[in-house]
């Protein structure tokens, strides 16, 4: 037995990729030196010390990419434009070969009748801001708005689509907290400073998008998680508060116009001393300036257990018997469904994109040069079935994008993980439709695909 899951005729059909994850070509034609360059290159940063120098060299491939998107009936097609390909200082003189290439990017996709949505920061911050201060400075939201005029100046009579920031939670609390990410640091401090001026120069930027693209619409891709307690106990049950705060309250209630969550700032106060004297006259106001759209990056839940506490309950959620993909991370497609209710219910942003979702499985080409990938296959189908549900239950959802179109560098893990639909060998640059491009590709031709 199967079910028909259907989608309307408009709904916009997408994949999503990012500037240094694919383009290579780290320092041509001008092209200024990111954190992610100097991260990347620095010893011990990157899994087997691997960088994106080169990546899937998409800066010389991309109208062969073009033509992949194209076959497979993609209507849009998210990717970032890299800071210091246009500002290699980050502020002052503009790079005109770069921003010649994303002219020909944007054109390229127009020809073939492929949306382009923008996505101004995909973590790459020029090297030179992050010498100034980085993100933990004001001067850098203020330079974020001189590199959105230019960009925009130049894109904004074709692109009508704009995402000022990808995972302001990640650039935080990776880069600045955990030291995962690039910059690299430890320091609660500089993790609140870079969580406000994210925000902030978000909402700087708004406007001035929208006066330099007449009709814009304008959104932030976030990446919020359905938090859940592992037990009934008070203790997990304050430990999913806490994690719900930071993950996502701190970024979401300044974006609707509630401002900082007080639990999270008290606690940032008593537990690292960090105050939130930073904010200025006006900027609270300035942050939750309306969007048209809320993106939204999904992936899996969080469970919240209290591991201190001395006499828990035992979870009433195991995990152990679920799939897990090659990130570790669960596989649970109701989660997906939970968090996009969450969202609309308490929030009610104007309309709702997922501008990720996606699977990181090795499964690569056979013999005779099929690359069979079920499993991202089924996750793919299966989170589509909850969005079709969510749609349902009255979320007004009107866009999907899987990551990634291709395999591509995955950050600290460097190239040992492998989300795309398309195969990429990276010593050759050979591409290959994986299954699960052919089979979203028909579900694009026919508006929907059956469940079993």
């Amino acid at each position: 037995m199967t079910k028909q899951v259907t989608f309307p005729h408009d709904f916009i059909w997408g994949a999503a990729t990012a500037a240094y994850q694919i383009e290579g070509a780290w320092d041509q034609d001008g092209k200024g030196e990111s954190i992610w360059d100097r991260f990347s290159h620095t010893p011990g940063k990157v899994l087997n010390g691997e960088n994106g120098d080169v990546a899937c060299d998409h800066y010389h491939r991309w109208q062969d990419d073009l033509d992949l998107m194209a076959a497979l009936n993609l209507r849009a097609y998210r990717f970032s434009i890299a800071w210091p390909r246009i500002l290699p200082a980050g502020r002052g003189q503009v790079n005109p070969a770069g921003l010649d290439f994303y002219d020909r990017l944007v054109d390229g996709l127009l020809a073939r009748g492929i949306r382009p949505f923008a996505t101004l920061y995909h973590w790459d911050l020029p090297q030179a801001l992050e010498d100034a201060g980085g993100w933990p400075a004001r001067s850098t939201a203020e330079a974020f708005v001189e590199y959105a005029d230019v960009v925009s100046r130049r894109l904004g009579d074709r692109v009508q689509d704009w995402i000022t920031h990808n995972e302001p939670f990640c650039t935080a609390f990776l880069g600045h907290m955990i030291g995962v990410h690039a910059p690299g640091h430890n320091d609660a401090a500089k993790t609140a400073r870079t969580v406000h001026h994210l925000l902030l120069s978000h909402g700087w930027a708004v406007p001035v998008l929208r006066a330099n693209s007449p009709g814009a619409r304008v959104g932030l891709a976030l990446n919020p998680n359905e938090v859940v307690p592992a037990s009934a106990s008070q203790v997990d049950l304050r430990a999913a508060a806490r994690e719900d705060g930071i993950r996502n309250r701190l970024f979401l209630d300044p974006l609707y116009h509630r401002g900082y969550p007080a639990d999270v700032v008290e606690r940032l106060d008593v537990e690292y001393g960090v105050r939130f004297d930073f904010v200025q006259p006006g900027d609270m106001d300035a942050i939750a300036v309306p969007t048209d759209f809320m993106g939204v990056n999904y992936y899996n839940r969080t469970i919240a257990r209290d591991e201190e506490a001395p006499n828990n309950l035992p979870p009433a959620i195991t995990v152990e018997g679920n799939e897990h993909t090659e990130m570790g991370w669960e596989v649970y497609p109701p989660g997906f469904y939970n968090l996009l209710c969450r969202l609309h219910f308490d929030y009610r942003p104007a309309s709702m994109i997922i501008t990720e979702n996606g699977a990181s499985y090795s499964d690569g080409p056979d013999a005779a040069g099929r690359s069979a990938d079920q499993r991202r296959l089924n996750y793919i189908r299966d989170h589509l079935a909850e969005v079709r549900r969510a749609m349902d239950a009255g979320v007004p959802l009107n866009g999907y994008f899987t990551w990634s179109l291709m395999d591509n560098f995955e950050w600290a893990f460097g190239y040992s993980q492998r989300f795309g639909m398309v195969w990429v060998d990276y010593a050759t640059q050979q591409r290959l439709l994986k299954d699960s491009a052919l089979w979203y590709r028909d579900l694009i031709a026919n508006d929907g695909f059956a469940l079993p």
